[in-house]
């Protein structure tokens, strides 16, 4: 997964978390407008909302195609309607960039928000974002490395203990779990009638 999918999966965690805290008589407190900017600030400094630019064209594209299908005489006249009635609704678009920022605000600071906006806007928090997911990438290769090393040394490792704690009794058999076991061993034929 990577860092900015995280980043982005984390602002959807936050947006349903600020849902809950709405509900909540603790947070139901007036957002003051320097607190909305800040957020609006930190929501543009790690593109929170980015993930949902397409939503409106692909829902446009599906609506066409559909449309279409069932009157392939009528494409051009559906073409534009459908594209006119979309450019109409991506001032709505705002809206999604609002809700965002309440949802920050409710969870942070001012100085929080400003913070992140910060960090995010300078040289490195920008070289996170595009460097991120390559180095998150690389910390998975590497962890599922580790990971089969780490199995197949704590079965040799454990059969040795075992051996040792077993010292002439049968000790189970430990296989590493980083190797696929072969299947179970094929049923013995049966035994040639007697003539």
């Amino acid at each position: 997964m990577t860092l900015v999918n995280r980043v982005r999966r984390f602002s959807a965690v936050l947006a349903a978390s600020a849902m809950v805290a709405i509900a909540s008589p603790a947070f139901s407190q007036e957002i003051s407008d320097a607190h909305l900017k800040a957020a609006r600030e930190a929501v543009a400094a790690i593109h929170a909302t980015d993930l949902y630019d397409n939503i409106l064209p692909q829902a446009a594209g599906a609506l066409k195609a559909q449309l279409i299908q069932k009157n392939p005489d009528l494409q051009e006249v559906i073409t534009s309607t459908v594209d006119e009635t979309t450019l109409k609704l991506a001032g709505r678009r705002a809206d999604l960039e609002k809700e965002a920022a309440l949802a920050y605000a409710r969870v942070f600071s001012v100085e929080d928000l400003n913070g992140i906006a910060a960090f995010y806007n300078s040289a490195p928090g920008k070289k996170l974002l595009s460097d991120g997911p390559i180095v998150a990438r690389e910390v998975s290769k590497a962890a599922d490395i580790w990971q089969r090393g780490v199995a197949r040394d704590l079965a040799e490792e454990t059969g040795k203990a075992l051996d040792k704690a077993l010292e002439g009794k049968s000790a189970p058999a430990i296989t590493d779990p980083a190797t696929p076991t072969p299947d179970a061993a094929a049923p013995a034929p049966a035994p040639a009638p007697a003539n």
